[in-house]
C-alpha cells in the first residue's frame, strides 16, 4: 500500500492536468474513473485499485490527493520517518544530500529521514530546510530581504547626526 501511495503521490504531483481532472466538478465521474484506471493500470495492487474505484463510485475521487498525503503521513508517523524538505538554488549531488542527512541525524534525534529536494533559483544561494514545523532559512535571498528591512527602517541616519 505504501508503494502504491508513493506512486499515486508522484502521479498527482507530476501531472497538474491529472490533479485538475480529479478536482474538476465539470468532468463526469465516469470519465474520471476511466482516466484513473487507465493511468494506474498495472502499477497498483488490487486493494489500492479497488479503493480508487470505491472513491469514484461514491463520487469522492476529488479527495484522492488529500487521502494519499494523509496515508503517507500516517505511515511515516508509525514508522518514525521524518520528512525533511531542502530547497536550494542549484540541484545537489547524491553525495551532498547524504552529507546533509547525516548532519541532520547528528544534530537532532531523527534516525529515519525522507529527504525531499527542491530547486528554487530565486534563493540565489544557500538553502532553506524545513522539518517538524521548523524552518532554517540560510539563503542569500533571506539575507538580502533582512538587509533591505534595515535600510527601510533607516536606523543609521539618526546615529550619523
Amino acid at each position: 500500500m505504501h508503494n502504491d501511495m508513493q506512486y499515486m503521490r508522484s502521479l498527482i504531483k507530476g501531472s497538474r492536468e491529472f490533479a485538475s481532472l480529479l478536482k474538476s466538478p465539470v468532468i463526469p465521474v465516469e470519465t474520471k474513473g476511466k482516466a484513473l484506471t487507465a493511468v494506474t493500470k498495472g502499477n497498483l495492487s488490487e486493494l489500492t485499485a479497488a479503493f480508487n474505484q470505491l472513491l469514484v463510485s461514491k463520487a469522492r475521487e476529488f479527495y484522492l490527493p488529500e487521502i494519499v498525503e494523509a496515508f503517507i503521513d500516517q505511515y511515516n508517523t508509525m514508522k518514525g520517518i521524518h520528512r525533511v524538505k531542502l530547497t536550494t538554488a542549484l540541484s545537489l549531488s547524491d553525495e551532498m544530500k547524504t552529507s546533509i542527512i547525516n548532519k541532520i541525524k547528528s544534530d537532532t534525534r531523527m534516525e529515519k529521514i525522507e529527504l525531499e529536494s527542491v530547486v528554487n533559483e530565486e534563493l540565489i544561494g544557500g538553502f532553506v530546510l524545513e522539518y517538524n514545523n521548523n524552518l532554517v532559512d540560510a539563503s542569500i535571498a533571506h539575507d538580502l530581504r533582512n538587509l533591505k528591512k534595515q535600510f527601510d527602517n533607516n536606523v543609521f541616519v539618526p546615529q550619523i547626526r
